[in-house]
């Protein structure tokens, strides 16, 4: 059993160097700093000591912990949820979080974690992310004191599971046309009926705690709720799971099915109404995926050096020799590069209270385009095999897909970058 390498941690990032100092230090170490191919811009060296720790303990649970299991979850549309209970003991859920069990780590650290969960596989990252994001990161901000001591410690030690109910049916990018509808129990003092439907949700089927928006009939208003399982009567709550899947096939999803459902005035959340409180969890979670992408990109990457390395054809030579593989692999490790520095960039600005939502989307956006890109570049070289899931990179193709689809599909954040440029909404 891994024990918990989170913790609280004061030592500075580094200690100053005197001005007169810093060039010549640099000229006289250059000729002996070696390339080093797996984080090809040093970006280790913008971690702190603590988030070193956690990233290293998160490495190490996924590759040793999950790593072995991911194929044949795969291949059966099987997901483990004692994967959460796992994450949970390890003090991985909710990390960035303050009290209740959870770590009060930095944004960059929870990023690191969704990063060595993502090199695994990104249907992992994805429960996790709806369960430390998603919905421990939208009670933590918007819940009451008494939502916050019910449902946080039990999350975070991944013994409550969460689910977070906003894409519809018939309102995709659309949510503010949502037609969920919350109304006042007719015979139940205290009590709200909810009644909708909500799809491609993530952890819902196995979810105890869903966090559901709809709208209050009596304003019109977007609100949030927080539905228990073990409360519902029969027939008021279903949560079917969507099955055949091609991408996230090692993550459970379903829908949500509500048919006045009653929920307690009590767990609405009190004071955060419209798409401010959706959107508000989205962007923590947007964030977790812009640095995991780079974990499935970088997992590319090295299973395509490692199998060009090996393979040999032409006078046996490794195919690694050759100027198309070599600049396929230039171009991966780059944008691997590039994303994960912007991502850490973001994730300091965001502690600081300095991030605005648009550099939230530029980074979902860019590193789910390039991890996709390249990953599909990269399964080229493979050739034939590449269709056998026992290499891996057809599987991280499929699933990056889904990565650049939900959350802000690319082309929605586009817009939103777009209005932040111009002034001009293009959402009409």
């Amino acid at each position: 059993m891994f024990r918990p390498a989170i913790r609280q941690c004061t030592r500075p990032l580094a200690t100053s160097l005197k001005p007169n100092c810093m060039a010549s230090r640099a000229y006289a170490s250059a000729g002996s700093v070696k390339f080093d191919w797996q984080d090809p811009l040093d970006s280790k060296s913008l971690l702190t000591e603590e988030e070193l720790a956690i990233s290293e303990t998160a490495e190490r649970y996924c590759q040793e912990r999950m790593l072995p299991r991911v194929l044949q979850a795969y291949r059966d549309e099987n997901y483990d949820a004692a994967i959460l209970s796992e994450m949970g003991e390890l003090g991985l859920l909710g990390a960035n979080l303050d009290g209740y069990g959870c770590a009060g780590a930095s944004t960059v650290a929870s990023g690191l974690i969704t990063r060595a969960v993502e090199r695994v596989d990104s249907g992992y990252r994805s429960g996790m992310s709806v369960q430390s994001s998603l919905v421990m990161g939208g009670i933590h901000t918007f819940g009451t004191a008494e939502q916050k001591d019910k449902f946080l410690p039990g999350m975070a030690q991944g013994k409550l599971l969460g689910a977070f109910g906003l894409t519809e049916p018939n309102h995709g990018s659309d949510p503010g046309s949502m037609e969920t509808t919350a109304r006042p129990h007719p015979t139940k003092k205290g009590y709200l009926l909810l009644s909708g439907s909500k799809t491609w949700i993530t952890n819902s089927p196995i979810a105890d705690v869903l966090m559901i928006w709809a709208k209050l009939q009596e304003t019109g208003k977007i609100r949030g709720f927080l539905v228990e399982r073990k409360d519902c009567p029969p027939g008021t709550l279903e949560t079917p799971a969507i099955k055949n899947k091609n991408g996230l096939r090692a993550s459970i999803t379903g829908m949500i099915h509500l048919d006045d459902c009653p929920v307690p005035e009590a767990h609405m959340f009190p004071d955060v109404e419209g798409l401010t409180g959706p959107f508000t969890c989205l962007n923590s979670a947007r964030y977790g995926i812009a640095l995991g992408t780079m974990g499935a990109l970088e997992d590319c990457i090295e299973r395509t050096r490692t199998y060009a390395m090996e393979r040999k054809q032409f006078k046996n030579n490794p195919i690694a020799k050759y100027q198309l593989v070599q600049k396929k692999l230039a171009d991966a490790a780059t944008d691997a590069a590039y994303g994960t520095l912007a991502a850490i960039q973001v994730g300091r600005l965001k502690d600081e209270g300095k991030a605005t939502p648009e550099m939230i989307s530029m980074i979902k956006r860019q590193n789910c385009d390039r991890a996709l890109w390249n990953a599909r570049v990269l399964q080229e070289v493979f050739g034939g095999n590449a269709v056998s899931d026992e290499y891996g990179i057809g599987r991280h193709v499929a699933n990056l897909f889904v990565t650049q689809t939900y959350e802000g599909q690319s082309d929605i954040h586009s817009l939103i970058l777009g209005r932040a440029i111009t002034g001009l909404q293009a959402f009409v």
